[in-house]
Formats: structure tokens, sequence, C-alpha cells
């Protein structure tokens, strides 16, 4: 059984892109199981903070969750035009110290997944997102991309997937 560990990249209670996470984890599936993370917790990156403290106890949870995993979905949104701040601020973090960068990243497969309430879905986000995890090493699948927009539409008010298809033309994947 393959493990998929899924992130959601923002830190919002109502976010879609948890919301997506956590449907994509319910999901029935044969030979592999999804476990699902976030980024709360993770303090903003600071050099002087790592050399006096160490790596964080969120940071090194989150870490461990990712070597563990046989790959990594991340669930990003798109914060004007590109990606989160807190989100890219988790996975510097992550890449401390950049001894362990080739442990934590080195040739992992990561994805891609985003869910917006526009139309336009988080291409940008998606797109800024490849350099960064190509640096650190990643294998990522991009040939295909899920972005889901109009994702406001797809959720229910406790933010789980709705049984029936919203209308005709307010949602597209």
């Amino acid at each position: 059984m393959v493990t998929l560990l899924g992130i959601s990249g923002s830190l919002r209670k109502g976010s879609l892109n948890t919301a997506l996470m956590q449907a994509a984890a319910a999901l029935p599936a044969d030979g592999y199981r999804m476990d699902t993370a976030g980024i709360h917790g993770i303090p903003l990156y600071d050099g002087d903070l790592e050399d006096a403290e160490g790596i964080p106890a969120a940071v090194t949870a989150l870490k461990q969750k990712i070597i563990a995993a046989g790959g990594v979905i991340l669930f990003t949104p798109e914060y004007n035009n590109g990606i989160p701040g807190a989100f890219k601020n988790a996975i510097d973090w992550l890449s401390r110290p950049s001894s362990d960068m080739a442990r934590v990243f080195g040739n992992k497969p990561f994805a891609l997944v985003g869910a917006s309430p526009v139309n336009f879905g988080t291409l940008l986000s998606q797109n800024a997102w490849l350099p960064v995890l190509h640096t650190l090493g990643c294998r990522t699948f991009s040939e295909k991309r899920l972005m889901v927009s109009r994702a406001h539409t797809l959720f229910d008010a406790e933010g789980k997937l709705r049984t029936k298809r919203p209308p005709s033309g307010s949602a597209t994947c």
C-alpha cells in the first residue's frame, strides 16, 4: 500500500483547498491511502531563530510525514497570481537545514492541485511552484493538472463535497 501525503497550503478554517484535500483523502482507493497535513504552527522563517532554537516542532513533524510518504500532493491556493506566502514559508522551513533537503525532497514524487472560487483555478500558483520543487530535487508530476475552479459551488457549508452537481456552467475542472 502506497501512502500519499496531502498538504493544504491554506490557513483558513473554511479553505476550499483543505476541503478538496479532505474529499480526496476520503475517496476509496485500491493500493494507496492518503494522509493529510497542514501548515498551522509553522513560524515565519528566520535564520536567527533557526540558529538559536533549531527547527520548530511543527516543521519537524511535517518533515517526518513527508519522509514517510511515497508521494506528496500540495493543495495550493493562489494569492495575487502566485504562491501563498505561508505555504512557501513552510516549504522553506522544510528545506532547513540544507543537509536535510535530499532526505525530505530528493526524488520524491510531488503533484500540485488547487481549488479556487474564480474561473482560472490555480494555474499561476501551480506554475510558480514548479521551479521551487525542481530546485528542491522533487520529481514533479506536471503533465496533467487539477485546477478546480468555482470550487465554492462544489462544497456545502461544512466543507463536504456535494453529492449533486451544481447548475450547468457553474463549475469547471
